[in-house]
């Protein structure tokens, strides 16, 4: 396999287990540092991601991505995608696209 099919695969089960909730396969795919930017401009860490997963205050109904590029620098990958989403957030409904860039390295003693 592939570096591009390696993060193109990674990046499916990353989708589907944010679609599906299973919050194990999150666990297990995120760094325990990692950080996420909301579309309105707020830092959340890891665990407060899996809380709002855990906890049901965010519910993904539909989740339809495109990945649109990959580049592969070194130990480092850079994932820019486009994805409609149906959510519910704390209780309200959203139906709107976003684009995403993904950064992540993968070194020898680092799957995550």
């Amino acid at each position: 396999m592939t570096e591009r099919e390696k993060i193109t695969w990674l990046e499916n089960e990353f989708l589907t287990a944010i679609q599906s909730g299973h919050l194990a396969t999150l666990e297990e795919l995120l760094h325990n540092d990692q950080l996420f930017l909301k579309s309105q401009g707020q830092t959340i860490t890891k665990q407060m991601d899996l809380t709002s997963h855990h906890e049901g205050t965010m519910f993904v109904e539909e989740l339809t991505p495109t990945i649109e590029q990959i580049n592969v620098i070194n130990f480092t990958a850079v994932v820019m995608l486009v994805s409609s989403i149906r959510r519910e957030m704390l209780g309200t409904p959203i139906h709107a696209t976003f684009r995403y860039m993904r950064i992540g390295s993968h070194l020898p003693e680092n799957g995550k």
